[in-house]
């Protein structure tokens, strides 16, 4: 009897698990089968069409395929600036096929390629959250914090507020001063070098940016030294690979909470910053405690002033948000704007005409010698000039990412909840109808008017994005790169060294595959 008894049980508990089994497959195959069936016939009936599903992994797998072959060996010739056929290779060739709005597949989620700048700009306006960025992989928010480049609605709203006057120009202009300092210790050592080679010397400025870019956010925005900020500095600069290689293989649901090697080295390098973050604030709190001031004018500053007076817990950050955008400002601030002067530099290298008409009007506004103040950064319009061109052509982020909340009619197209946006910004900086043939030219005269000129397009410039989520540092970062180019020019004449290799890549943010080595010859005082 009593096997009878466990003989039923046992039935039971099959039926039960056979019954949940169902229902998974079930959802398992609505998800991974009918629904993209659906989705790719809904887009077809419109005339948006695209490369074939592939069931689970969609067309991840001939993307990343095509990526590799696409930068195994092959480079540009240094006079090109079409970097797409190896950083966006199936991007290139989808749009030539489908044309310039088209369906892919990022696993099972539907993809839409915007290469519209209509469509762009009503993503970008977007004030109501029906375009909100994706929630970052994990690897990614290692790197950079949830802070306001990640961090949606309410939320997103509040921590504007409180950074926003750290970017005021009346507060950027007093930081000039800095920024000229940090460059102009760089300067010094590379004067010291070419001095002890006949007043030649040939040096990677890609690192050399990197640090003084760190340098100068560490000051600016931390009131430190780089010494304090360099353990930031490596570990961020460790973990920006780790994404990049994330992102370049396919993994398991779950994959990036496994122990791994490569996850737990994450983990220990996250831990490493947030520690040294923790130090130089509690520093900052103890200093302002002793003196019983404000904890200063800087970014950090601002954020713990705000901080320490709320009283709602609405108004102010938590310390724990307080951190994460000291992640952020310290990898978006310092990466984005080391590219920028690195990029500058090979186009200026190898436009030496260019090269020429910025030096006479950096001597011209800003002398031969002494400070370089905000004033006069001002009046440096051909600097600015080539800066945007720099942007156009080699913007530090390749792509925006944005999906949908809600079905949304986008210019005419339907598209469900749930669809994965991408706008292909190094593609739509190169489109003909919009920026002219010479679209893939580098001819700084674009922006004579203004960048909402340059273009058929007004807000065809896009390195910083657009609309009430564009960057909030991106006055930061020129005003760093005007005052950098300018302390170079006025010292230095520069040309790129043979031994450069053309292989612009995109790890995280675009940069030179084997780093920029510049041939500086000091010029006469």
């Amino acid at each position: 009897m009593f096997g009878m008894v466990g003989s039923g049980a046992a039935l039971m508990v099959a039926a039960a698990l056979a019954a949940v089994a169902a229902t998974w497959l079930w959802a398992a195959l609505a998800h991974l089968v009918w629904r993209p069936y659906a989705v790719a016939r809904a887009f077809a009936r419109q005339g948006v069409r695209g490369p074939a599903y592939r069931l689970y992994f969609g067309n991840t797998r001939e993307s990343k395929a095509m990526l590799r072959a696409a930068t195994s060996g092959h480079t540009l010739d240094r006079s090109s600036h079409d970097i797409i056929p190896r950083v966006m290779p199936q991007h290139r060739a989808w749009t030539s096929l489908y044309g310039k709005v088209y369906l892919w597949w990022f696993g099972s989620t539907p993809a839409l390629c915007v290469g519209s700048y209509d469509m762009v700009k009503r993503i970008l306006s977007d004030k109501v959250e029906l375009y909100p960025k994706p929630s970052p992989p994990p690897a990614l928010l290692a790197l950079m914090g949830m802070g306001l480049v990640f961090t949606q609605g309410d939320d997103w709203v509040r921590h504007r507020r409180i950074v926003s006057p750290a970017f005021a120009m009346d507060k950027l202009k007093m930081m000039t001063g800095a920024m000229a300092a940090c460059a102009g210790e760089v300067i010094r050592e590379w004067e010291s070098r070419a001095a002890a080679n006949g007043g030649e010397v040939m040096v990677e400025v890609g690192k050399q940016f990197a640090e003084l870019t760190a340098d100068v956010i560490s000051h600016t925005a931390f009131g430190s030294s780089y010494r304090q900020g360099k353990e930031v500095f490596l570990a961020q600069r460790e973990l920006q690979l780790i994404a990049f290689a994330s992102f370049a293989t396919t993994r398991l649901p779950g994959a990036q909470y496994a122990p791994t090697k490569s996850n737990l080295r994450r983990w220990r390098l996250e831990r490493k910053v947030r520690d040294t973050l923790v130090a130089i604030i509690d520093e900052r709190m103890r200093m302002a405690a002793a003196k019983e001031e404000a904890y200063g004018h800087d970014l950090l500053g601002l954020m713990l002033e705000a901080n320490a007076c709320g009283e709602d817990g609405k108004s102010a950050m938590s310390m724990d948000e307080i951190i994460d955008e000291c992640e952020t400002f310290f990898f978006a601030g310092h990466d984005t704007t080391s590219h920028l002067l690195t990029w500058a530099m090979f186009l200026l290298g190898t436009h030496p005409e260019w090269q020429h008409r910025l030096r006479a009007e950096v001597l011209r506004e800003c002398g031969t010698g002494g400070a370089i103040t905000g004033d006069a950064l001002n009046k440096l319009k051909l600097v600015m000039m080539v800066i945007y061109e720099t942007l156009r052509l080699y913007g530090a982020v390749t792509r925006i990412l944005r999906t949908t909340t809600a079905d949304v009619d986008l210019c005419g197209v339907k598209v469900p909840k749930g669809t994965l946006l991408l706008i292909p910004i190094a593609m739509l900086h190169r489109d003909d109808e919009i920026w002219g043939a010479d679209a893939g030219e580098f001819n700084p005269l674009r922006f004579r008017n203004d960048v909402g000129r340059a273009a058929a397009h007004p807000s065809a410039l896009l390195a910083f994005a657009a609309g009430p989520r564009s960057c909030i540092g991106q006055d930061f970062a020129m005003m760093e790169a005007q005052a950098t180019l300018a302390l170079i020019l006025r010292r230095f004449a520069f040309e790129v060294a043979p031994e450069y290799v053309h292989a612009p890549t995109d790890i995280v943010t675009l940069q030179p595959l084997q780093g920029l080595p510049i041939v500086l010859k000091v010029l006469d005082p």
